[in-house]
């Protein structure tokens, strides 16, 4: 029972005032996670007693905030020297509340932990697209899928959209067939460590992460500036490799290119294999576009027929991220099925416009017909003018052909662009070039040419 001066002394102590203090001084993530758990429970003249849930977080708040809380609380009472904790009382009142609200407001899969699995069946190694940009990255997995702990662990990194979770689900998949494996990303990882602080249930949290074969981690990056997932991290990550288990981790950087991560952390990733999948060279580009049409052909009544041309245009094209090219030949799909036909190149630009590397400005009608003014040598005025030589004719039709397909102009503001020709004239030279190209490899790859100097070498000289 609390004799009269503790009850003075609490009366005078405002732990709500502290709290404050605290959110205010450590952030808002750091006082959700761990300084909200303190409970105060009684004030003596020269220290206060708090209490804590468990014995982990009494471990954890002791280690790494104490001075920091006891600078505080000495703002309001100078004469407080010490903190002492213990276990239990109002913080165990206190966690079955909460307790007993989080499993009110939201609902989780029984054994979520044990359940829960990002592995999909359909990206394996079989249909993952091999060029030499991601070639070591598909050798080194492949390795750790025949003989675990070979690389340990094995780190790929690399931009959005290159393939790296790919391959992951591709080792678990393999994996899975002898091992146990966990595959989750760093982001469902914090959200099983933070559930189990609030339920109070940090054992069974450390029995599953640390008691698999295989621990498949995407997106490691997440954990940046999250001092106590990486403090759990760290121990599961020394507890696996110490019993012979395989880590498997991607990021969207190099391990000492991770921010606000410990450096005990940067450099176990370091100590593996560390690889990276660089942009998609054009080769395998091409590879890929040419597989995914065959594979929605396969799954879909309605075929989509893609020209060389345009799947080599949008190969050129699309150059930093795979996931991007496959969302190009989604849109492309799409306009087939609602126009029942192939959307040509101009259309093309203006589906995938927000995609393409092309830049607009750079391309347009004056470009045009200056470059085909040089390959054909030709001055600009010659081609303008009303004269209807033959070498001054063809010329002119091939530019306004080009101007047709490659910018996103009208007949009539093409026609006002080639000395305000009618717009019957711009159509008659478009189908002229179209029936000579089919007649004539010769015209055919000159044009062609022309076309890839405008779209690819725009800087050049032809």
């Amino acid at each position: 029972m609390k004799n009269n001066l503790n009850v003075n002394l609490e009366k005078n102590f405002n732990w709500e005032i502290i709290q404050k203090e605290l959110r205010h001084q450590f952030g808002n993530e750091i006082y959700e996670s761990w300084l909200k758990k303190i409970v105060f429970e009684e004030s003596h003249p020269n220290y206060i007693l708090v209490s804590v849930s468990t014995r982990f977080i009494r471990d954890w708040i002791v280690s790494r905030y104490l001075d920091q809380i006891l600078k505080v609380i000495r703002k309001s009472n100078k004469e407080i020297i010490r903190i002492e904790f213990k276990i239990a009382d109002k913080a165990i009142e206190n966690i079955q509340k909460e307790k007993k609200e989080f499993n009110t407001n939201v609902s989780f899969i029984k054994d979520s932990f044990i359940q829960f699995s990002r592995i999909d069946q359909n990206k394996s190694f079989d249909n993952f697209v091999i060029g030499a940009s991601n070639k070591l990255a598909y050798e080194a997995s492949k390795k750790v899928s025949e003989n675990i702990s070979h690389y340990n662990p094995l780190y790929l990194y690399a931009g959005v959209g290159m393939g790296k979770s790919h391959l992951l689900n591709a080792i678990g998949l393999k994996l899975k067939e002898k091992y146990k494996v966990t595959f989750i990303s760093a982001e469902r990882f914090m959200y099983h460590f933070v559930k189990s602080i609030k339920m109070n249930d940090m054992v069974k949290f450390k029995d599953n992460f640390r008691n698999t074969n295989v621990l498949i981690i995407d997106d490691i990056q997440f954990m940046n500036g999250k001092e106590a997932m990486q403090e759990e991290f760290f121990h599961t990550f020394n507890s696996l490799i110490e019993k012979g288990s395989q880590i498997i981790i991607s990021a969207d950087r190099a391990p000492n290119k991770l921010m606000k991560i410990q450096e005990r952390i940067k450099s176990r990733f370091s100590g593996g294999l560390v690889v990276d999948i660089q942009n998609p060279e054009y080769d395998l580009r091409l590879k890929i576009v040419k597989k995914k049409i065959d594979e929605f052909n396969l799954i879909n009544k309605e075929k989509v027929n893609i020209s060389e041309e345009i799947q080599e245009f949008i190969s050129n094209e699309i150059r930093t991220s795979i996931r991007e090219l496959v969302g190009a030949l989604n849109r492309i799909a799409s306009f087939s099925r609602i126009y029942s036909r192939t959307p040509n190149l101009s259309e093309i630009k203006i589906i995938l416009k927000d995609l393409l590397n092309i830049n607009d400005t750079k391309i347009n009608i004056d470009n045009i017909q200056t470059l085909v003014c040089k390959y054909f040598k030709i001055s600009k005025n010659e081609m303008l003018s009303s004269r209807r030589s033959r070498y001054l004719v063809r010329p002119r039709q091939v530019a306004i052909y080009l101007s047709k397909i490659l910018t996103t102009k009208s007949l009539p503001e093409i026609g006002r662009e080639f000395s305000n020709r009618d717009h019957t004239t711009i159509i008659h030279s478009v189908k002229t070039i179209e029936k000579l190209k089919n007649e004539n490899g010769e015209i055919s790859s000159g044009i062609n040419n022309l076309k890839n100097q405008i779209l690819y070498k725009r800087e050049n000289e032809i």
